[in-house]
Order: C-alpha cells, then structure tokens, then sequence
C-alpha cells in the first residue's frame, strides 16, 4: 500500500503551487504540465473530433488554450471561444503560444462532439452569468460530452455546491495534483463525472484531510496474530430492541462476527429473547433487564453497539448512559442518537475519544441542529460536531465525511448507491464495533468500516439488501489482506 493521500482546500492548493514556483519551477511549466494532463486525459477516452475548447481569463483559462493547441496538434478539429481576454501573465503565455483562431463566447455548443471547458477554476468566488451560465445550464442535458479542467466551472473547490445558479456538469474532469473539497462532497461529486487527478510536479502538501482508501489506515488494520484465539480478537456486544424491532441488531452482531471480533453477543430484553434465539448461531445471547445489568454485562467487552432499533425511549436513553461508564468503545446509532435531541449535552458528557456516533443527516440535525446547514461544508461540519461531543463523528451520504476530534478528517470515495436500504445503517454500525473490539482505533475503524461497507455494497450490486452485506465482508477482506501483502 502507498501513503495517503490528501484531499485540499482552495487555499491549500494554491498554496503548494506558490511553494513550487518559489522552488524555482515557473508558472508556466506548471500550466503546460496541466494543458498535457488534460489533453493526455482526452486523447486515451476521444477519437479526434469536433472540439469546443471555452477559455476564462484566469491561469483555468490558460489551460484551456494549451489544451486547445496539444489537441489541435493531435489532429482535432479545434475551435476556442474566449470569456474575456487573459488576465494573468502565464495564461497571457499560453495565449501567445496559441496558433488557431480566438472566437468570442457563444451561447451553446454548435456542432461540437467534445467540449473541453476551461472557464473558472476551484477558487471561483462569484456566480457564473451570461453565456457561461446558458452553457452551464447546457452541460446538463449531455455531460458525457464535457470535459472540466480542474473543476467543473462554477462549483465551489471548497463546498461542491454551485456559486450560483448553475454550474457545468462533465463527464470528466481532470485535476491537478490532489483532489479539492469540490470533487468529493455533493453535489460536486456528480458534477464531475470520472475525477483523473494528474501529477504537475508539484511537492508534499501537508493536510489534515484525507481519501478514505485502505492506504490511509490499512496499515492499522486488525489483522489476527498466529496465535490468535476467539477472547484475543476481542468482544462485541449489541443492544437489542424489543420483541418486535430485533432485526436490526442481529445485523449488527453478524457484521462484527463477519470483521473479525471474535465472540459477539446480542443483549436482549427477557422478552425478546425467544425471537432472537431463533435466528442466531454463532452469535450468542444474553438477557438484561435494567440499565444496570446491561453495564455489568458490558464490563468485559471491548466494544458496545447500541441504537439499531432500540427505541427512542428512556430505556434506551437510560442504556447509552449506562455502556458509557464501562470500559467499552461505543458505536451509539439511530434510535440512541434520537433520543438525545432535547439534551445533546447530556450525551457528549459521557463520551470519549473512543466512541464513535454514526448518524445519517436527519440524525446529525437532531443532535446537532444547525451545524450542518451553517457550516462552509460537510468536512467542517463533521469536525465542529467531533470537538463537541468528544467522540468520532461519522455523517453518513453518499459523501460520508469521517472526523475525529483532533481535526482529522476523511471523506469516502466508494460509496454505492445499492447501500441505500433498510437496514444497511446497522450493518455499517456492527462492522464498526467490530474493528473497535479488535483494538483498532476508533477514528480508523470508522473509516475503515465505511470503505469496507461501501465496498461489500458495490460488489453485490443491484438487488442488494442488509442481510448480504455481513456475508460479503469476507471476499472484500480477502482482497484488503492481498493487497496488504503487495
């Protein structure tokens, strides 16, 4: 596996290319780097053909012209429309190094088979108008057609969401050095279409914010010893809920026996026992009847779930208060969540930096009502709610951002659109636990249970339900000890 990798901010990318031409590589060698990557891009996807090529008067701009002369030179049929005239000296460059004609903006595409646009970049900080606009609007109706360079013009590099009214949609995009904020949260991410990110010869940029992949945090994956016995891979317990909402935590318990823990037990009220034993194996059963005896039965475990269908209640208020004071690492869900609303406060008063909360964004609204609107985007929103509770926050979406409460950050890049069911929350919530009872750290097994998650989802497909997702662990594990050997 290699080493992380970073996702930036506006200001952190600019940053690293100041750092670079400081460091003696001029501008423009950066912009024809760029221009190469782009036309590289193109030029494996596209047969030569008839190409729009829209230039802005930033160095965004200036990509697009060197972009429009490697293509030219390639044998496609070119035409450049011009925003405005150059503005930076480098794109002035690039201009002078152009060979074809300049056309002023029109408002739609003509005849052109691939559109390579190239108006605004990440750092966008006004709405698109006039013709950029109408061509934004156009992108829409057949994005497979577009190509961005570095950002889709007229999405924010640091929220994904449009400045304005609309911004450009691509079927790719290809940009430079690292992914931005832009690229990974939505709606950003389905304005991008396929994300190629090119070296442009830039150097290490430090970041706290990272690709959720195995190279981030395989290096700390649980993996068993030799001697490994069933009490050494560590015990899960789950919560369930009464007589009839006891599914939920079955799935939980299966996905931590499928991660690895090694003894997992569903505690259950006495009269949901029967219902449950009916469907378990591998997986025991215990009963508990106050919040007190369900502590005394945490005492040993490493790690605890409690949520999925549990009630939002004050047994189950009562419950999450009483596995906060054992010695076992949380992964508080659903209905535990929900039940707090009236009283966040009362919650993070009792967690640590080894608990995990896990809510989807209904969930983050009720235990964090404003956060997720106020905040400049997702990733800040998740670590402001990580500093107050004192715990992993995990906001789930098909962008799920993962936060810890020293500031790191992770945002998943695997999700599946199959993992929207009934059911699949819980199954996130017991892979968790179950890397939690196996000693991982709590903001690595967050992230590491979501890829795993998101990855079992897309190898199963259409079709997919909870209940495969527990059986789909292993060959998703297989492959993560393969690479893990590589």
């Amino acid at each position: 596996m290699s080493g992380p990798v970073s996702i930036l901010t506006v200001g952190e990318m600019a940053a690293a290319d100041k750092a670079a031409i400081a460091a003696g590589t001029p501008g423009t060698i950066l912009m024809e780097h760029a221009g190469e990557a782009v036309a590289r891009a193109i030029g494996q996807r596209f047969k030569p053909c008839r190409t729009l090529v829209l230039a802005g008067p930033g160095n965004n701009g200036g990509d697009a012209y060197v972009v429009a002369r490697l293509l030219k030179g390639a044998g496609f049929e070119v035409r450049l429309e011009a925003l405005a005239p150059p503005k930076t000296d480098d794109a002035k460059a690039a201009v002078a190094a152009w060979d074809g004609e300049t056309h002023p903006l029109r408002g739609g595409f003509g005849d052109a088979e691939l559109v390579v646009v190239g108006l605004f970049g990440a750092g966008l900080d006004r709405p698109l108008t006039g013709e950029a606009l109408r061509l934004a609007r156009l992108s829409q109706r057949h994005p497979e057609r577009i190509v961005a360079i570095d950002l889709p013009s007229g999405l924010s590099g640091d929220t994904g969401r449009p400045v304005g009214e609309a911004a450009f949609h691509a079927g790719l995009t290809v940009t430079f050095h690292r992914r931005k904020l832009g690229h990974v949260l939505q709606p950003g991410r389905d304005y991008c279409g396929e994300v190629v990110v090119a070296d442009i010869g830039l150097g290490r940029t430090a970041a706290t914010l990272f690709e959720n992949t195995p190279d981030f945090w395989g290096a700390k994956f649980p993996w068993p010893k030799v001697a490994a016995y069933k009490q050494s891979r560590g015990r899960l317990i789950v919560v369930s809920g009464e007589a009839w909402r006891t599914g939920a935590a079955r799935l939980a318990a299966r996905a931590g026996l499928r991660i690895g823990a090694g003894l997992v037990t569903v505690l259950s009220p006495p009269e949901a026992l029967a219902v449950n034993a009916a469907h378990l194996e591998a997986v025991m059963l215990a009963p508990f009847e106050t919040d007190q005896e369900l502590a005394e039965a945490a005492e040993a475990a490493e790690a605890a779930v409690i949520g999925p269908a549990a009630g939002v209640n004050d047994e189950t208020l009562a419950n999450v208060l009483a596995l906060a004071s054992t010695g076992a690492a949380l992964v508080i869900d659903a209905d535990a969540l929900t039940v707090f609303r009236d009283d966040p406060d009362e919650l993070f008063s009792v967690l640590d930096r080894d608990d995990v909360l896990t809510p989807h964004p209904g969930e983050f609204e009720r235990v964090f009502p404003g956060l997720l609107k106020g905040a400049l985007n997702k990733v800040e929103a998740a670590r402001e709610a990580s500093r107050r509770a004192g715990a992993v926050v995990l906001v789930k979406g098909a962008d799920t951002v993962i936060a810890a409460p020293d500031g790191r950050a992770a945002v998943n890049l695997n999700g599946a659109p199959w993992l929207a069911t009934a059911g699949s929350g819980d199954t996130l919530a017991g892979f968790i636990g179950g890397l939690l009872a196996q000693g991982m750290d709590s903001f690595e097994a967050a992230c590491a249970g979501v890829w795993i998650h998101a990855e079992a989802g897309a190898a199963f497909g259409p079709g997919l339900i909870a209940e495969d997702l527990p059986g789909l662990a292993p060959r998703v594990l297989a492959d993560l000890l393969n690479r893990s050997k590589g």
